[in-house]
């Protein structure tokens, strides 16, 4: 296997600058045209063959994802100087009325600015079609259309090179390219558009995307009022523009609708209509649809007040728990606007990595453990400035009170501070900062290093909830078993993504087994009083399904979901099991996972025909 460094940095735009040479390539004996595709394993799951390539470019994990499948061609991303290869000849058959080659590319960077220091050159033939650069940086994969119908009774190379100088990494991506053909003679009519004002149906692409968030907030004495302004720029990566995008309050569920502890006022950017979902989802019209790769911003002055009670959201004494209360962007696909309630009983939370830069200005007195890697100057008289920065997060939290703190180091190398309320002793603080450094170490040998340098962990026993995870932050009791859990979450749910309301498993699940792992639990025993309530009960059910049937919610998503794992582990074995979470995270990382997707990855780790396993688990999806 080959070394690279993990993505760090993403851009906010992704443009490609076309070339405008003249098309031209060699003959070749004339084919008739037939309508169809001429690419052959343009999604990379045959191996290599037909490709020409690099040495290990056609590849899975490592820190990318495919945008379908498992497998996808992976261009530089060194950080030295390296020049990587692809191509694959083709002969465009004569006759066709068009031609149009497609790839979907996903450049990602550490570096910054706008001069282009790496660059991915895409051509058929002789001729460049597009460059593109670690400027054009962004989050997931974009669809890239060029029409080559001139090709036509020519045999030619499609290719591509990825030249990398000798400073910061930049990986170029591509996955499922096409070579569509349309007979000449085809009289399959175009798709009719719809009218102007009917915008067309949403594409499975997530959107919007790479969000980058920039807040600055104050505080009042206290650290439960803070108030100021929040902004998030973000990218169309859909084919289908992009009229709206809507910001979920979901601290709103705290308050009566419509008085709010979440108060968003003065938007830019857009036209704001009245709050929905029970005051948990402001729709804001953009000014103009966004197409494909077209960035917009949208701007608000926020007020954040926190209720009473150790909540995620929530105030215990002189301690503030800020959970969720930045608006965040909800995610468009397929599906349409996903903008489901807020549950209680579990999470609601779906979004996409993202980067934020948050400023909060507090008394000097409190402490403001936060998302991210933090550094405080010296504000107004009596007062602190904290900077939090995070790259590739799903969101961003913090706390604020009088905190004792005590920090240390894993083993691997990761920051970690364990901030205590009044009533917590030194020696439970100093004990859970063993638990969060070994937990760590323990997640990341499995599942891949911890990309964000920094955790804290937040303790208050009165906590009626248990846990809560965060990027980077996680608040918890004075328990070894829940402490490791919710650092578990920072690979299942923060690095790899799920819909948490849809698919409540696909964290609860394997966050739970990792826990076992890391605790060195076998899972014996597991089933050994499992009783379902009826057939509808699955493991695969959403958060509507447990609302209504809350009692049964944490046996089933987290004791019987575990147990499936374990169950899994056995049939396949230890080594393969042990591949197949390792490499499924490399593949999602910073992505979304479905159930769908992790079925496809456990099939294709063995030879056993798992079809009878989903369905004796209730896994289905």
């Amino acid at each position: 296997m080959r070394s690279r460094l993990l993505p760090l940095l993403a851009g906010a735009v992704l443009v490609a600058a076309a070339g405008t040479a003249t098309l031209s390539a060699a003959p070749a004996s004339a084919v008739a045209c037939t309508s169809g595709q001429l690419i052959v394993n343009g999604g990379f799951e045959s191996g290599t063959s037909p490709w020409t390539a690099s040495s290990g470019v056609i590849t899975s994990g490592g820190g990318q994802s495919a945008h379908g499948g498992t497998s996808f061609a992976w261009l530089d991303g060194y950080g030295s100087s390296h020049t990587d290869t692809l191509s694959q000849t083709v002969t465009v058959p004569t006759g066709c009325s068009k031609a149009t080659l497609s790839f979907w590319l996903h450049i990602d960077t550490a570096e910054s600015g706008s001069t282009a220091y790496d660059k991915l050159t895409a051509k058929i033939g002789s001729t460049t079609l597009a460059t593109y650069s670690n400027a054009d940086a962004a989050t997931g994969y974009v669809k890239k259309s060029f029409d080559v119908t001139a090709f036509g009774g020519q045999t030619v190379a499609i290719s591509f090179s990825g030249v990398e100088d000798s400073g910061l990494q930049t990986s170029f991506v591509l996955d499922d390219l096409a070579l569509d053909l349309a007979a000449g003679g085809d009289t399959t009519p175009p798709p009719t558009s719809p009218p102007p004002t009917t915008p067309p149906p949403a594409d499975a692409t997530r959107t919007p995307a790479a969000p980058a968030y920039t807040v600055s907030l104050s505080s009042d004495s206290t650290g439960a009022v803070w108030t100021g302004h929040e902004s998030v720029s973000f990218t169309n990566a859909s084919a289908s523009p992009l009229t709206e995008v809507y910001l979920r309050l979901w601290d709103n569920a705290h308050g009566s609708c419509p008085t709010t502890p979440i108060t968003v006022t003065n938007v830019t950017g857009g036209t704001a209509s009245p709050l929905s979902v029970s005051c948990t989802a402001l729709k804001v019209a953009l000014p103009s649809p966004l197409g494909q790769g077209q960035s917009g911003t949208v701007g608000f002055d926020l007020g954040i007040s926190v209720p009473s009670g150790a909540d995620r959201f929530g105030k215990d004494g002189a301690f503030s728990f800020i959970g969720n209360a930045l608006p965040v962007l909800a995610i468009r696909d397929a599906a349409g606007w996903h903008l489901d309630p807020y549950t209680n009983n579990g999470e609601s939370f779906y979004s996409l990595a993202s980067d934020f830069d948050v400023t909060l200005d507090h008394p000097t007195s409190l402490l403001v453990p936060a998302t991210g890697t933090s550094v405080d100057t010296p504000g107004a008289s009596g007062r602190t400035v904290t900077r939090a920065t995070a790259a590739k997060v799903r969101d961003f939290a913090w706390a604020a009170g009088p905190f004792s703190k005590v920090s240390g180091t894993s083993p691997a190398g990761v920051k970690v501070n364990v901030y205590a309320v009044s009533g917590i002793s030194t020696a439970d603080a100093q004990s859970m900062l063993s638990t969060s450094t070994s937990a760590v170490d323990a997640h990341a040998q499995r599942f891949g290093a911890y990309p964000y340098g920094e955790l804290d962990a937040v303790l208050d026993n009165n906590f009626w909830f248990g846990g809560m995870e965060y990027p980077g932050f996680v608040l918890d009791l004075v328990s070894t078993t829940a402490l490791t859990h919710e650092i578990g979450h920072q690979w299942f749910y923060g690095i790899v993504g799920d819909d948490e309301y849809n698919s409540p498993w696909l964290d609860e699940a394997f966050t739970d087994y990792a826990t076992d792992l890391a605790l060195g639990k076998t899972g014996s025993g597991c089933w050994s009083s499992v009783s379902w309530s009826s057939s509808a009960e699955k493991i695969t059910n959403s958060m509507a399904y447990w609302d209504a049937h809350s009692s049964r919610y944490s046996t089933v998503i987290y004791t019987y979901g575990k147990c499936a794992l374990h169950d899994l582990r056995r049939l396949i074995g230890d080594t393969a099991m042990t591949k197949l979470l390792h490499d499924y995270a490399q593949s999602h990382w910073y992505g979304v996972s479905t159930t769908a997707e992790f079925k496809a990855a456990a099939q294709a780790a063995t030879t056993t025909d798992l079809t009878s396993f989903w369905t004796q688990h209730r896994i289905d999806g």
